[in-house]
């Protein structure tokens, strides 16, 4: 009876690390997906548009990278 009872704590083990790591996958994805939007988005602009947002090209990927970790 306890070989049942630990196969079954391992196996509740196993799944909630499988969701946990699920649940960091879904994450990373959302921010990579945040950062490409961000960053096509202002790659998009020519310089003088850039300039008018107070941003230069140099910037863009610190600000895509901003935008991603707000997620």
């Amino acid at each position: 009876m306890a070989f049942t009872t630990d196969i079954t704590r391992f196996e509740t083990g196993f799944a909630q690390r499988m969701e946990s790591l699920m649940d960091v996958l879904r994450t990373q994805r959302a921010r990579r997906a945040a950062f490409r939007r961000t960053y096509d988005e202002l790659s998009v602009l020519n310089d003088r548009e850039l300039n008018d947002l107070g941003i230069s090209r140099a910037d863009i990927s610190t600000i895509a990278r901003q935008a991603a970790s707000e997620i």
